[in-house]
């Protein structure tokens, strides 16, 4: 469909039928101190070539640095099929569809999508993506909210293990709904201990958001806390990593009936780093919860001459219902993401994917077996983990990473800000796709900031040894 530019004369001939003055009567509802007065890093008008090396030169500000950081976003290997395939003219370009029996080959992508998220999760239904991870978790709490009618309460218990960052966005979106969050602390262990939630029982609850691993890649336990909720009338949320599920029993195997829930970051399915962008949020939930579950679920029958068709069977969207009554919060962004996310999963397979967690795993530990071999670096939390753990410096985060920049090495995510109990901690992580090189030349020039800072400037580049790198 070409993009067709409403001329001025098209503009006030609609302003005239809508009986509006000007673009501004129009969205006079929309308080002045709400509207943007400028959009400074945002240029006027440019051409195609113009605008193609301005997104030439940021993309080149990321550059290739050698990255330890995870946090929430991480870099796996993308099979090079899956962009191959995603950015094909028909899913590239297909728009998000609306009517229920419309784009056959998107509606059978998002079915294929629900099912694999479905299983990954041990869930019954999933929808077809949301924003991200953290506007996700958002979702979930509102569902479980309206799913839960034995709460009157509406108050949700958050684990201080939750991503910061997810627990700000879902604050924003909640608070004004009259939605309390109880935030849960976190033991020596780094993660909720089941005994410290006795002082919380018997009281009103909507449901306990789960971190599975939580935000210190440390496993949580699941099966315990999932029961817990459960005795007292509340419901479980899991919030999972999707590499993760393929190695770790899933949220719908939690505990004695499983969670209600499960929501989280599609990022590690196939898409890049890419300046922190666009993502996708999944959620999938059990059966008895399915019409409160936000987006659209794709159904797949077949017509009275037998042929299979694809449809929207539940779509509980803004432009269906009741803005009041709405609970998406997907565009196109997120089924180009989802589609890539779908193509990743079926080229990699169940198999495949726990073969990607496993080798997680195995570089983490070798990653911090080598980093904790420095003096003055120790492991924070000696708990089971997955692809992230803590780490306790004796200097300041913010410094040592800088000059770890210099030598083009991301050394992790700075704690400090968040959780400044923990002192100079530094969250650190590796994926499948570093090497024992990666590691060495990590803890190499780690140990030497760390020895010489003392003594002086460090933002000075190391040469690796020859023949060691």
């Amino acid at each position: 469909m070409p993009f067709i530019p409403h001329t001025e004369d098209d503009v006030q001939a609609m302003l005239a039928a809508i009986g509006a003055d000007s673009i501004e009567a129009l969205f006079d509802e929309i308080p002045a101190e709400l509207l943007a007065k400028g959009l400074p890093n945002v240029p006027p008008g440019m051409s195609e070539m113009a605008v193609a090396r301005l997104m030439h030169q940021r993309a080149a500000q990321d550059g290739m640095p050698l990255c330890f950081i995870g946090a929430g976003a991480y870099e796996h290997h993308i099979p090079a099929a899956v962009w191959e395939i995603a950015s094909r003219g028909e899913f590239y370009s297909a728009y998000t569809p609306y009517q229920a029996e419309a784009s056959q080959g998107t509606l059978q992508v998002l079915y294929e999508y629900q099912t694999m998220i479905a299983s990954l999760t041990g869930m019954d239904a999933s929808n077809a993506s949301l924003y991200d991870g953290a506007s996700g978790l958002a979702e979930a709490v509102l569902m479980a909210v309206r799913a839960n009618r034995k709460s009157k309460s509406k108050r949700v218990l958050m684990p201080a293990t939750v991503h910061p960052i997810y627990r700000k966005v879902v604050q924003a979106i909640v608070r004004n709904q009259g939605i309390e969050l109880v935030e849960l602390d976190y033991s020596g262990s780094g993660n909720i201990e089941p005994e410290y939630l006795k002082r919380y029982a018997g009281e009103d609850y909507a449901a306990l958001v789960i971190p599975q691993p939580n935000f210190f890649g440390v496993l949580e336990e699941v099966d315990a806390l999932t029961d817990w909720a459960h005795a007292n009338h509340a419901l479980a949320i899991g919030l999972v990593n999707p590499t993760a599920m393929a190695v770790l029993t899933p949220p719908g195997q939690w505990g004695g009936k499983g969670a209600d829930i499960a929501v989280g970051e599609g990022q590690p399915l196939g898409a890049p780093l890419s300046s922190g962008g666009p993502y996708f949020g999944f959620i999938t939930c059990k059966q008895e919860h399915v019409r409160q579950m936000p987006g659209r679920i794709i159904g797949r029958t077949v017509d009275l001459d037998g042929k299979v068709g694809y449809t929207l069977t539940l779509q509980a969207r803004e432009q269906h219902i009741r803005r009041a009554k709405a609970t998406s919060n997907i565009c196109s962004n997120q089924g180009l993401m989802v589609t890539a996310a779908t193509i990743y999963m079926a080229l990699v397979g169940a198999e495949g994917l726990a073969r990607v967690a496993h080798a997680c795993h195995a570089n983490t530990r070798a990653l911090v077996e080598r980093l904790t071999q420095i003096d003055c670096v120790e492991q924070v939390f000696c708990s089971p983990y997955f692809h992230e753990v803590v780490l306790r410096i004796n200097q300041p985060v913010a410094e040592v990473l800088r000059a770890l920049a210099v030598q083009d090495i991301l050394g992790g995510y700075d704690l400090s800000a968040d959780y400044p109990e923990l002192g100079n901690a530094i969250l650190v992580c590796a994926t499948e796709t570093r090497t024992a090189e990666d590691i060495e030349r990590y803890a190499q020039n780690l140990e030497r900031i760390l020895s010489r800072r003392k003594d002086g400037p460090i933002c000075t580049k190391l040469r690796p040894k020859e023949g060691t790198l």
